[in-house]
């Protein structure tokens, strides 16, 4: 390593902002907020099912009320509403 190279490395070092070391200023902004809690919203259990040919993955989707698509992954038993969080608001009933 030339000169100008562990200049240039001990000024990365030095003078680059650490990643891991958050500001706490949002502390003072928190005051009132009100709890959150996160609902656990992960399977139970998963599992692996394979099937022998095409008629078989029919009768499975008949039997789970499903429809079965040759790209989608992986399935909710019984079948999982979507929920969406986009359109929720907080509102202060203060105001």
């Amino acid at each position: 390593m030339d000169d100008m190279e562990r200049d240039c490395r001990t000024y990365e070092l030095q003078d680059q902002p650490s990643l891991f070391v958050a500001e706490t200023t949002w502390e003072e902004h928190w005051q009132g907020m009100p709890e959150f809690v996160q609902e656990d919203l992960t399977s139970f259990r998963s599992i692996i099912i394979h099937f022998r040919n095409q008629q078989d993955i029919d009768a499975f989707s008949e039997i789970i009320g499903q429809r079965i698509y040759p790209k989608q992954k992986s399935y909710w038993h019984p079948q999982l509403e979507i929920r969406r969080g986009s359109d929720k608001r907080y509102v202060d009933d203060e105001s």
